[in-house]
């Protein structure tokens, strides 16, 4: 298939750029020329073949993609959280599918080894996570039990030195390709825990998910566990109840509002390019009314949620983000990419639905980004609960 170059000019109306550190900006600028080099040329035929590009795995660790905020003695970046940020913007704006491969590893495998593991566990897998020799991914969502997670029918029972592990979870990103997973279950109190389990133990099997329509260049399947025998070593040690999951959660979430605001971005910045370029009657249609009125919703919409993004990554690093904020900007991220997907496409008309430009899979994308990791509802009601102080979902 031949492919448009990318030639993405990132919008920045008002000059947030100014808000960078330098380190901030070679950080973003090193990803983004990373994006144009190695993804855009490829990701439509991956997506179009709906096949994961697994050489990415390695480029996106040595690109220090895996991890940024774990510390460097682990392999890590040691970066704050607007460099994850801006990061997770540019992957994005490559493709969702792509980020999810990214923040799965730092936020979801890496983050919870780092924070609820013990140093044995650390040494042995941070490394080689933040390299992109191992690719982990996180299972918690089962086919019953998605925005409930604590229905969970995963159990893991005493046999001595080990337990035993029973169950499945669905829609893992990484999975079919993973080689460690950060699998969490009920133990016989019906306490939930935190498991590390391997590629190659008996009973573990994570069979792909076909027929996708979104993230069709990411590799999605499920973790079936049959009297699987964890050692008791891969249990993490510093953590039990909800807490564990939700709170690598948030860090994942904190990362997909930042990536949806990449996704607009690219939607937007074609949709731009290509308004001055299409003529019909006689001039181009950027100059009409209507067409004005879709761009300029969009780079005020992008404007505010990138505002939004750097004030809370502000928060992050001082350790006072709430999870509600989180959420809040997860939702507003979604929402704004989900909006300017759709009407970049009505821009660009027929030719939006092809592959020759990027729009049509952003916005397939985005319906499942907006979805993971937190529906938008139920955000919502996340948000809901945190001003009135009252609990919508019971």
């Amino acid at each position: 298939m031949a492919v448009k170059p990318d030639l993405f000019t990132s919008p920045d109306y008002f000059e947030l750029d100014d808000l960078l550190s330098e380190e901030h900006k070679m950080v973003r600028d090193t990803v983004r020329s990373y994006v144009k080099k190695e993804i855009s040329p490829i990701i439509e035929e991956y997506a179009q073949k709906a096949e994961f590009p697994l050489h990415i795995v390695k480029q996106l660790g040595e690109t220090g993609c895996f991890g940024p905020t774990i510390p460097v003695a682990y392999g890590g970046g040691g970066m704050d959280h607007i460099s994850y940020g801006l990061m997770m913007q540019e992957l994005e704006r490559g493709d969702s599918g792509v980020r999810s491969t990214a923040s799965v590893q730092g936020s979801l495998v890496m983050f919870p080894i780092y924070e609820y593991g013990n140093e044995e566990q650390r040494s042995r897998y941070l490394p080689k996570l933040a390299s992109g020799e191992w690719l982990g991914c996180f299972g918690l969502t089962e086919p019953d039990h998605g925005s409930d997670p604590s229905g969970m029918r995963s159990t893991i029972k005493d046999a001595g030195n080990h337990v035993v592990l029973n169950g499945s979870k669905m829609w893992i990103s990484n999975a079919p390709y993973c080689d460690v997973a950060v699998v969490w279950a009920k133990d016989e109190q019906g306490e939930i825990k935190g498991l590390i389990l391997e590629r190659g133990m008996d009973g573990f099997s994570t069979p792909a998910t076909h027929g996708k329509w979104s993230l069709r260049a990411s590799a999605t399947g499920e973790l079936v566990f049959d009297n699987v025998k964890v050692p008791k070593e891969n249990i993490l040690p510093n953590v039990k109840g909800l807490k564990g999951p939700l709170s690598c959660l948030t860090k994942a979430r904190f990362g997909i509002a930042w990536g949806s605001v990449g996704a607009a971005m690219d939607c937007y910045d074609t949709a731009l390019r290509y308004s001055k370029e299409r003529e019909q009657f006689g001039r181009p249609i950027a100059g009409f009314q209507l067409q004005q009125k879709k761009l300029a919703e969009m780079i005020t919409g992008i404007t505010q949620a990138k505002l939004l993004n750097w004030r809370l990554a502000v928060l992050m690093d001082a350790h006072k983000a709430t999870p509600a904020q989180v959420s809040m900007a997860k939702r507003n991220g979604c929402e704004l990419a989900q909006g300017v997907s759709r009407e970049a496409r009505q821009v660009l008309g027929g030719m939006g639905i092809t592959g020759e430009y990027s729009v049509m899979r952003h916005m397939m994308n985005i319906e499942s980004v907006i979805t993971y990791e937190g529906t938008h509802d139920v955000h919502l009601l996340i948000t809901g609960m945190d001003i009135t102080g009252l609990n919508a979902f019971k």
